[in-house]
């Protein structure tokens, strides 16, 4: 029995849950498929599958070899894309997982631009405000904002994350314009907090000299970036986000900025990898890419951050 094949062809199995599906997608006869998933279940004395007339579906060890599957596979196809001429024109699947607010406002309309240097790449973007196991998920590459927790990983800085706190000209005619940071205490505000630890985020104020930082109050918290923002469209109460998710409604009049003399600090935007991913090509490009499409965006090129001294700290009881 050829491993790799077997592999391969579990893994269409699974992906179609289908032993004719999957036949056909791989131009082979069902029963040669069937067989190598049966003969890869004795020499693993382990059950893939779960097979009805009407459907196969996997079971839980087939879930996690699934999952190996996959990043043999990808590893056997980096290792020959690596001494072959693939290098000059990556191909092959390619996993990335990003925040939802990165996805659909920066990454997703400029892809047009990716598949016309790259049409050889199938591309799985995930979009998630969670911070992925990259080796557990098998994702080959994630688009990060913040500090980076997992030293693990080989990272590159590709841009910045500026912030613009805002609020609605309704809400603002029937709650006043704060003039000091200090003012948010008496408003209602949006809370964000973390899909993985639950926290809730404090905001953030800077300027010259004096640095506060706020808990803030409210009636509603959000863990998703685009559903922060639209909480904020409907006048639920003051945002403090990305300005690239923010600055479109503040541009027309939707929404209208709070304290424009104060800034938050900006955070890093990374593309990480594991290290088994440094030769990849098709990483290589759309790490590449994604640092091109960054440079070229004025909210976000590491340019527009330039590092801040440091200043007293003031925390404040919301």
């Amino acid at each position: 029995m050829n491993k790799l094949q077997a592999m391969e062809i579990f893994v269409q199995v699974v992906d179609t849950g289908s032993f004719t599906r999957a036949a056909e997608m791989l131009q082979l006869p069902k029963a040669t498929v069937s067989t190598l998933v049966q003969s890869l279940e004795a020499a693993l004395s382990a059950k893939l599958l779960h097979r009805t007339t009407r459907q196969v579906t996997v079971t839980t060890d087939g879930a996690a070899y699934y999952e190996r599957c996959l990043r043999i596979l990808s590893d056997v196809r980096d290792a020959e894309e690596s001494l072959s001429r693939s290098r000059l024109s990556p191909s092959g699947r390619l996993r990335v997982d990003a925040p939802t607010g990165l996805s659909s406002e920066i990454l997703v309309p400029a892809l047009p631009t990716f598949f016309e240097r790259y049409p050889d790449i199938a591309l799985e973007l995930g979009s998630s405000d969670r911070p992925v196991d990259l080796i557990e998920e098998g994702v080959d590459c994630a688009v990060r904002g913040g500090e980076l927790m997992d030293t693990s990983l080989i990272a590159r800085r590709v841009g910045v994350i500026n912030f613009i706190t805002a609020a609605t000209p309704s809400y603002l005619a029937r709650h006043g314009m704060p003039q000091h940071p200090r003012d948010l205490a008496q408003h209602r505000c949006v809370n964000f907090f973390s899909p993985k630890t639950g926290k809730t985020y404090d905001w953030d104020f800077r300027r010259d000299d004096e640095y506060i930082v706020m808990p803030m109050r409210g009636g509603i918290a959000l863990n998703d970036s685009n559903a922060y923002v639209e909480a904020g469209v409907a006048g639920l109460g003051i945002i403090q986000m990305a300005d690239y998710l923010v600055s479109k409604y503040v541009d027309t009049g939707r929404m209208v900025q709070i304290l424009p003399d104060w800034r938050s600090d900006p955070l890093p935007i990374h593309v990480v990898y594991p290290q088994n991913r440094h030769l990849s090509a098709k990483v290589r490009v759309f790490v590449e890419w994604v640092a091109e499409l960054f440079a070229a965006n004025p909210h976000m090129h590491i340019g527009t951050a330039p590092g801040v001294p440091a200043a007293p700290r003031v925390s404040v009881s919301a």
